[in-house]
């Protein structure tokens, strides 16, 4: 999140000052593609190309010497890290974005949401999708899930708006009554949160998108990024057209939804099938 806060910081300062990717690469003695990978925060930065830049485009002498601090910090690894067993290098990015984001708008197909998942629910899911892994595989899964949710309760969390469909809740089971039980219990108490929204999509509504899309706004400004995932790879769209799309996608899904004081009486009700 940082790396790509600097970049954007880069990229602002190169248009003002007027230079072309190819004129700020002579600059640091790189081709100009490195320029363009700088910029949108995919390359691990180095303090001197940064600083070089700065005082290229005439930035204020305190910022150019406040950077080296700063891409030294965009540069320590992130607390994931330590799942890097467990964590495949697409998903790496989504948990960095999520850290930073202001908002996280989700659209679930057959689960619930990642965040909003109990530890058993989490273990149900993992078990099932990775049949072959051992137990310590599968845990060590969870606990990174569990660890993830962490932004939640943080003062400066994001908003979370969360859409699901209807089926989660009671035709695609997962794991056995008790943790459904406990899912859904876990979902109520989560529709009582001031940063999150839970809205259930109904049956008859057809996603024209159908996969799973999670749309993740920043604080500072940076475009939107669009993550959509599948078993075995990710993709991150990041070009306005692109992100304009999904946008286009989920907005009628919030409108058509159930309100969120209608989501958590369904709720309420799809519990008493498990008691």
């Amino acid at each position: 999140m940082l790396r790509l806060t600097i970049g954007s910081r880069l990229r602002k300062l190169r248009d003002a000052a007027g230079y072309t990717p190819l004129q700020a690469s002579e600059r640091i003695r790189c081709h100009d593609s490195k320029i363009s990978r700088m910029e949108c925060g995919k390359v691990p930065l180095k303090a001197r190309d940064v600083q070089d830049l700065l005082e290229l485009y005439g930035a204020d002498p305190r910022e150019v010497e406040a950077a080296a601090g700063l891409v030294e910090q965009s540069n320590e690894p992130g607390w994931w890290e330590q799942y890097s067993s467990v964590v495949p290098d697409w998903f790496d990015k989504l948990i960095g974005l999520q850290e930073g984001a202001s908002v996280i708008w989700t659209y679930e197909v057959l689960l619930v949401p990642g965040l909003l998942q109990t530890p058993e629910y989490a273990f149900a899911v993992a078990r099932a999708g990775f049949p072959l892994n051992d137990r310590v595989d599968i845990e060590a899964r969870v606990k990174l899930r569990v660890e993830r949710q962490r932004i939640l309760s943080r003062d400066d969390g994001p908003r979370v708006w969360a859409l699901f469909d209807g089926d989660v809740l009671t035709r695609n089971r997962i794991g056995s009554r008790e943790v459904m039980y406990q899912q859904i219990s876990h979902l109520i108490d989560l529709a009582d949160h001031p940063r999150i929204t839970l809205q259930i999509v109904p049956e008859s509504f057809v996603v024209t998108a159908g996969t799973p899309i999670t749309l993740i706004r920043f604080p500072v400004d940076l475009p939107d990024v669009v993550y959509l995932e599948n078993s075995f790879d990710a993709r991150y769209l990041e070009r306005p057209r692109e992100t304009a799309h999904f946008r286009a996608l989920l907005d009628p899904l919030a409108t058509t939804a159930d309100t969120p004081e209608e989501t958590r009486d369904k709720l309420v009700e799809a519990r008493k099938l498990y008691r």
